[in-house]
């Protein structure tokens, strides 16, 4: 993206009010390794080169504590920092050096709908490695909004994402040649709707897919193949309330994609996907999408 400072999403932080639990799912099914504990918070990591992709902080109730990007440079990091407090964020910490084990420089700000966004310069990052079932790293955030045109014009006009695609119910907005890191959910309330973590193919997500039957966590909608994005999806719900997606073959792009509008992003009555085959979203995964509000205190 030309004047998109962030060139990639690095990882989320949730709360969990049971966090051996969590850090046990997540660790022995999810398919993370802890990376690191500091401060009652818990890092885990993927097999991609990224130091951790999810943070799990002790908490009364599940809730989004932060989103975290990565930026081009250190020009860019003070640059996006003075955009964003133009812009009304409220500022939670200016750019120093990060206390996470993951080091770099940071900032984190809070935007007016009340979402937690962190960026980072400098981090620590690891060697790549590919396993057939395990997540490389996060593909994308999907956030609840009350008012996704006036935060969709936040992303664009302040942090410099682009939308690449735009159907009845969400906004799709990409920082780089994914064709979304952020998805921008019509709801009655703020707050996450769901955090996908990219596997290396179809045939990771299926293997994923039978671990978390094997493990007692059903299938809350997929297996299937969206339409923006193009990406192939298995939906769960974790221990904590949470739901969390495994998805692959994400759809790139660059500056000649053409956003699709509502009209073009239509399904035949019944069917929810590209390919017809998954069976209505559960119940429960309907209701998960809808209950975890964002932190409203940072830990």
């Amino acid at each position: 993206m030309p004047d998109c400072p962030a060139t990639a999403l690095r990882s989320v932080e949730l709360t969990t009010p049971q966090l051996a639990g969590s850090v046990e799912f997540y660790s022995k099914v999810w398919g993370l390794d802890v990376a690191a504990e500091a401060g009652g918070t818990v890092y885990l990591a993927a097999t991609g080169s990224d130091f951790h992709v999810l943070e799990l902080t002790p908490g009364e109730a599940t809730s989004l504590c932060k989103i975290s990007f990565r930026v081009r440079s250190l020009d860019d990091l003070h640059r996006l920092f003075a955009r964003a407090r133009h812009a009304g964020c409220e500022v939670i910490s200016a750019p120093a050096s990060s206390p996470a084990p993951s080091g770099g420089t940071s900032f984190v700000v809070r935007e007016a709908q009340g979402c937690v966004i962190e960026f980072v310069h400098g981090d620590r990052t690891k060697s790549a490695r590919v396993i057939a079932d395990r997540p490389e790293r996060l593909a994308h955030v999907n956030i609840n909004s009350a008012d996704i045109e006036k935060l969709s014009a936040f992303y664009q006009e302040t942090l410099g994402f682009r939308l690449s695609d735009r159907s009845r119910l969400m906004a799709f907005l990409c920082c780089n040649s994914d064709h979304h890191a952020i998805v921008l959910a019509e709801a009655p309330r703020n707050g996450l709707n769901h955090v996908a973590f990219l596997m290396p193919d179809l045939e990771s997500v299926m293997r994923g897919s039978g671990r978390m039957i094997d493990h007692g966590y059903p299938i809350g909608w997929g297996v299937g193949r969206h339409g923006p994005g193009d990406n192939v999806f298995a939906y769960f719900v974790d221990p904590a309330g949470s739901v969390i997606e495994y998805t692959a073959e994400v759809l790139q792009i660059d500056d000649s994609y053409v956003p699709k509008g509502p009209g073009d992003w239509v399904w035949p009555p019944g069917r929810s996907d590209q390919w017809g085959i998954a069976p209505p979203k559960s119940e429960a995964c309907k209701a998960a999408q809808l209950a975890v509000s964002f932190a409203t205190a940072r830990t």
